[in-house]
């Protein structure tokens, strides 16, 4: 079996992959003091509680954006699975990825966005347009041709809210979800509407002006914890696949292993 890690600025994703099927998915919160034995006890519990052997993990790989959690990341499946962690990213590994990345300095490219965009290419084969709801909201295009072209990268949802939280002593902390109408009669249904339908609407501008300024038809595809419930406000997603990047890390290990 292989355990994929998608290591993002809210939470570190585990996904553990039988082949081609998806045999369990755990989260936990990013923190960058965390050691590998926290990670470790932890993940094998879970492995367990899911009926999963952790011996039999064989191989691992990660994509992290966090670069102070890598080193007790590799110590988590150096000591808890006994395999080396593949990391996206890492200079000193030459990885394929099915993707060419043709921006003005392919290493600024955060490997998850890599990973989203090498799994939607492989998937789709046509240009594309990668919406991921996470830290940040994330826009990644891909050509006709498979190459990694740019993106945009706005605020994300969550940190949005929080940081209006923070800043507004009268305002709440509200959970993230469709109101009941837009315009709100109370302060926690104008909050939220204002992150429902305004993301939405940013969603839609930006994917527009992408669209315009690419000039040939693309296909809008959404990833992300919160990918599901702005695919249903926004049109302009066609398509939402939650389980994106992990796939695209399994892809991934499968070219280079």
């Amino acid at each position: 079996m292989l355990l994929a890690i998608d290591a993002g600025n809210t939470n570190v994703v585990f996904a553990v992959w039988d082949g081609s099927r998806l045999k369990g998915q755990w989260r936990i919160s990013t923190d960058a003091r965390r050691t590998a034995d926290e990670y470790g006890l932890w993940l094998t519990q879970a492995l367990r509680h899911a009926g999963l052997a952790p011996e039999k993990i064989v191989g691992a790989i990660m994509a992290c954006v966090v670069p102070q959690a890598i080193f007790e990341l590799r110590q988590l499946t150096k000591r808890y699975f006994a395999t080396e962690l593949m990391v996206i990213g890492d200079p000193r590994l030459k990885l394929k990825t099915g993707i060419a990345v043709k921006i003005d300095n392919p290493a600024e490219v955060g490997a998850d966005r890599l990973v989203n965009a090498s799994a939607a290419w492989k998937e789709h084969k046509k240009a594309l347009i990668v919406v991921d709801f996470g830290t940040a909201t994330t826009f990644d295009v891909v050509s006709g041709k498979g190459e990694y072209i740019g993106g945009i990268i706005a605020p994300g949802v969550s940190l949005s809210l929080e940081t209006l939280h923070r800043a507004a002593a009268k305002l709440p902390n509200v959970a993230i979800q469709p109101p009941q109408k837009a315009i709100g009669t109370n302060t926690i249904g104008a909050m939220q509407s204002g992150m429902y339908y305004g993301y939405a609407g940013l969603v839609k501008g930006i994917v527009e002006k992408i669209k315009k300024e690419y000039g040939k038809p693309m296909k809008v595809i959404a990833t992300g914890g919160l990918a599901s419930l702005y695919a249903k406000a926004c049109p302009a997603i066609e398509q939402a696949e939650p389980d994106l990047t992990v796939r695209g890390l399994r892809e991934i290990w499968g070219m280079n292993r």
